[in-house]
């Protein structure tokens, strides 16, 4: 019996050579080979095999190597960025797990990343310890903030680059008040708000609360020289990102070439119970005759009618406190007759308001005037002579009769 051939391909018998290989005329004669097909090995009684060796699966020219894990990649990111070193240490770990068990290639990479984000783990832990992050972001804010309102406190007096205090100002120098110096600090507020409102609206904000600051800082305003006026440095859309809300009133001169010399602070910490005592009056009812309406009495006089009554009823007030205080000896005389004139004073605006109450416009500007008389007249200068305040009248005083301010206004400064 025969024995079958192995499985596989087809092998040829060997009783009858190789199998003619096909070609365009047809087969061969039988027992022929077509020229130069004859195995060159068969001619010396070797067995028929491929002419070359074939690639194993290791070396195929065509195998897909193993890929790169990507978590491998994103820990050594971290590691050397420093941004996040506990998510990089953690993506480390993963990594070595997943390459481990998938057969992946980026060992080196995730212990590398792991190693770079422990220690930069390590330097966060010892930065937050001994505050060395918080001083990094405060040089960090320090240097972003370049040009924008900076850490200046009340009372401090400073001078400014190129001694000007318009514009943008990038830093300041702390100098002696009882020295000549570009700025004195009287106050500060601190805006609210997410979004940056604009560089006028900053302005705005600085006109209507830096001028009432400086009354608390300065009480004596008689005393303010008439070349002083208000600036402020404030925050600027990049430093508003970094949580900067902070305005800084000043005062400064209104000549770019001048300085200040000697401190303009006038307040309870430099003056007597008498002088703070007086002071308060004066400035009290000065803050109700600021609100006189816009209009004329005739234009708006219901607005009249409710002003003249908080005048009225404000002098009152003060008349009350004054005639409560104990005065020295050589100023009781003094004080009692500018009480006296504002007693008169509110008589005065008393029929104010009656004469508003009647729609008689002519009697209210009557009463209106002589209610007016007594303020900063001559029993006011004397009162304050005898406590040792300043004498003379601020320059709008004497251009405004009505007691309305003329300020020039200084230019503030961002």
């Amino acid at each position: 019996m025969s024995i079958p051939p192995p499985p596989g391909p087809h092998q040829p018998d060997p009783a009858q050579g190789p199998s003619p290989a096909p070609g365009p005329y047809g087969p061969p004669p039988q027992g022929q080979q077509p020229y130069g097909q004859q195995p060159y090995g068969q001619q010396y009684g070797q067995p028929y095999g491929p002419p070359y060796r074939t690639w194993g699966q290791g070396y195929s020219p065509y195998a897909r190597p193993s890929s790169v894990n990507g978590l491998a990649v994103a820990s050594l990111v971290l590691g050397v960025l420093c941004c996040f070193p506990a998510v990089g240490l953690v993506l480390g770990v993963i990594a070595l797990a997943q390459i481990r068990k998938k057969g992946q290639s980026g060992k080196g990479l995730a212990i590398a990343g792991s190693i770079l984000s422990s220690l930069g783990l390590a330097l966060w832990v010892t930065a937050l310890a001994t505050g060395g992050l918080s001083e990094a972001w405060d040089g960090f804010k320090k240097g972003a903030t370049e040009g924008t309102a900076f850490s200046v406190v009340k009372g401090q007096c400073f001078d400014a680059p190129g001694g000007s205090l318009e514009g943008l100002t990038y830093d300041v120098e702390e100098v002696p008040c009882a020295g000549e110096h570009d700025g004195e600090v009287f106050g500060e507020f601190r805006m609210t708000g997410s979004a940056f409102p604009g560089d006028s609206a900053v302005s705005a904000a600085a006109d209507e609360k830096c001028y009432p600051l400086q009354d608390t800082y300065v009480m004596d305003t008689w005393a303010l020289p008439e070349d002083v006026d208000v600036y402020y440095f404030g925050p600027t859309r990049q430093s508003w990102r970094l949580g900067d809300r902070e305005v800084t009133c000043i005062f400064g001169n209104t000549d770019d070439n001048a300085t200040l010399t000697g401190s303009l602070r006038a307040d309870e910490t430099t003056l007597d119970t008498y002088q703070v005592a007086l002071l308060k009056s004066l400035n009290s009812l000065d803050a109700v005759l600021w609100e006189e309406p816009e209009d004329y009495p005739e234009d708006d006089l219901p607005g009249y009618l409710d002003w003249s009554r908080e005048v009225r009823d404000g002098l009152d007030e003060q008349i009350r406190a004054l005639r409560a205080q104990t005065w020295p000896t050589g100023a009781d005389k003094q004080v009692a007759a500018l009480v006296k004139d504002m007693e008169d004073a509110r008589d005065e605006w008393a029929k104010a308001v009656d004469a508003a109450e009647d729609d008689d416009v002519d009697a209210f500007y009557t009463h209106y005037d002589k209610g007016y008389e007594y303020v900063d007249g001559p029993s006011t200068v004397t009162a304050r002579k005898a406590l040792g305040l300043a004498t003379k009248r601020p320059a709008y005083d004497e251009e405004g009769g009505d007691g309305s301010e003329e300020s020039s206004g200084g230019e503030l400064n961002v």
